[in-house]
């Protein structure tokens, strides 16, 4: 398991007809706050402040294809020359970090083909280096000097 230490972080939060919203410096743009959308912001901050992950090389909830389906991955980390470097599925804080959410991951990892998986609750993160079809487990996120 990786031990995330969040920085201190002050969120644009607005409320409009009755539902609360949280502003996305990614995609520079107001989304409804949700559990997991509280926990992907919290983990942005975490690569941009902590992890000094550039902001200009993360993309949140891109669209995919697998196959016929069209589907979103929650955070993906390009390298210096814009290949996708780590794929990060997060989910809101009760749902538990099991096989099925690790397996969620890997199937987006089929199209993307990167070296690195995480999954967060934003309260457990687990990290793993996708080498030969083989997953290791990561002590930590790695380091940004591709």
């Amino acid at each position: 398991m990786i031990k995330i230490e969040y920085p201190s972080y002050q969120p644009k939060i607005k409320s409009q007809q009755g539902k609360e919203f949280i502003y996305d410096e990614i995609r520079n743009q107001w989304i409804k706050l949700t559990p997991e959308e509280w926990v992907r912001q919290n983990f942005l901050q975490y690569l941009i402040q902590v992890k000094k992950y550039p902001a200009t090389l993360i993309a949140v909830e891109k669209e995919i294809k697998l196959g016929d389906l069209a589907k979103r991955f929650d955070i993906v980390v390009y390298d210096k020359n814009t290949q996708p470097w780590i794929i990060i599925e997060c989910k809101e804080m009760e749902v538990a970090l099991d096989k099925q959410v690790l397996d969620q991951a890997l199937r987006y990892n089929i199209t993307l083909q990167v070296p690195y998986i995480v999954i967060t609750n934003g309260t457990y993160c687990f990290g793993f280096s996708a080498k030969a079809g083989l997953l290791e487990e990561l002590n930590n996120l790695p380091e940004f000097n591709l």
